[in-house]
C-alpha cells in the first residue's frame, strides 16, 4: 500500500476528535508549598475567600509569566472553586496573559489623544522593528508588544508603558531605542515612578506583596501639569501665572455655604454656588420623562 510518506509527502495532521484535555499537572512540591504559603497570606486579607481570586491569579502569573492550566487548578483548589470559574475570570481581564510572554510587556497607548500625538506611528514602528504583531513576543523572549487603552497620562502623550511603568513623551525613534535597550539588557529608567523590573516581579507586586528593592517604594511620580492645573482650578485656586484675585477659574469651589443666588456662578472666587447644588452638574434637569404634562414612553407599571 502506498502512503503519503512513501511518496515523499508529509502525512496530514490527524484530525482532532475533540477529546477533553487531561487534568492540569500540579506544581513541583517545593513550588506548591511556597505558593500555598503566599496564597494563605493573600486569602487572609479578605472576608470572603472568592475575593482573593484576582490577586491569586497575579500570584501564579508571577511564577510562570502567564496564567497556565496548572495555575488555574491551583487557584481553584485554594478557593474551593471550579476550574471553569477561575478560567472565566482569567480570560476576562487583559492583564492576565494566556500564553508565554516576554520579560517586558511594552504597551503603546493608541487611545485618542496618544494616537493623534504619535501613538499610532510608534506602534507601527515597533511592530516593524521587532518583527511582531499585537500581543506577540520577540524570538528572544524579551519583549511582548501590545497596544493599550488610556492609562490616564494624557498630559505626557504619546505614552509607552513597560510592565506598567511610564515612559512619557515618546517618539518612534525613542521607543525604538527603548526596546533595543530592553533586549540588550541595558538599564532603562522610567520617566517617573519606581525602577523597572521584570513582568514576573510586577505580577507579584500586583498580587499584593511589597516591592523590596532599595528605594523603590520611595520613588514616585505624579500627574502632569495639565491634570494638576485642572485639579487646582476645580478647587477654586488661581491658575498658574495668575494672581489670587484674578478671574481665571473654570468653576467656583464646591461649598455648602447657604448663599442662594438667581444666577449661576461665573467661576470668580468671590461667588458661591446656589445652595443645595454646588455646581450645575449636580442640579436635576427637566426631561420628557419628568414632565407630568407630556409624559414620554409607556405608562409605568404599578410599583414603578
Amino acid at each position: 500500500m502506498t502512503t503519503a510518506s512513501s511518496r515523499g509527502k508529509t502525512p496530514e495532521t490527524p484530525t482532532s476528535l475533540g477529546m477533553p484535555m487531561l487534568p492540569a499537572p500540579d506544581y513541583p512540591a517545593e513550588v506548591r508549598a511556597r505558593l500555598e504559603a503566599d496564597a494563605k497570606e493573600v486569602i487572609a486579607r479578605y472576608p470572603g475567600t472568592r475575593s482573593a481570586l484576582l490577586p491569586l491569579l497575579h500570584l501564579v502569573q508571577a511564577e510562570e509569566g502567564h496564567v497556565t492550566r496548572t495555575g488555574i487548578r491551583f487557584c481553584a483548589e485554594q478557593l474551593d472553586l471550579t476550574t471553569a470559574e477561575v478560567t472565566a475570570v482569567s480570560t476576562f481581564y487583559s492583564m492576565y496573559r494566556r500564553k508565554p510572554s516576554g520579560d517586558y510587556q511594552v504597551g503603546v497607548c493608541t487611545n485618542t489623544l496618544c494616537a493623534v500625538m504619535g501613538g499610532d506611528a510608534i506602534f507601527e514602528e515597533l511592530k516593524e522593528h521587532l518583527g511582531v504583531d499585537n500581543g506577540e513576543t520577540t524570538e528572544d523572549g524579551a519583549v511582548t508588544l501590545e497596544h493599550i487603552e488610556c492609562n490616564a497620562a494624557c498630559d505626557f502623550a504619546p505614552v509607552v508603558m513597560v510592565n506598567w511603568e511610564f515612559f512619557d513623551n515618546q517618539t518612534p525613534q525613542s521607543a525604538r531605542r527603548l526596546v533595543d535597550d530592553l533586549r540588550a539588557g541595558r538599564t532603562v529608567e522610567p520617566t517617573r515612578g519606581a525602577p523597572l523590573c521584570t513582568f514576573k516581579e510586577t505580577a507579584r507586586m500586583l498580587a499584593g506583596f511589597p516591592d523590596e528593592r532599595p528605594g523603590a517604594v520611595e520613588a514616585t511620580g505624579g500627574a502632569g501639569p495639565a491634570s494638576l492645573t485642572g485639579l487646582r482650578l476645580a478647587k477654586g485656586e488661581a491658575a498658574p501665572g495668575r494672581g489670587a484675585d484674578s478671574a481665571g477659574h473654570v468653576v467656583a469651589p464646591r461649598t455648602t455655604t447657604d448663599h442662594p443666588t438667581d444666577e449661576p456662578p461665573s467661576g470668580h472666587s468671590a461667588e458661591q454656588a446656589p445652595s443645595g447644588h454646588p455646581s450645575s452638574h449636580d442640579a436635576p434637569h427637566e426631561t420628557s420623562a419628568s414632565d407630568d404634562q407630556h409624559p414620554a414612553g409607556p405608562t409605568a407599571e404599578e410599583g414603578e
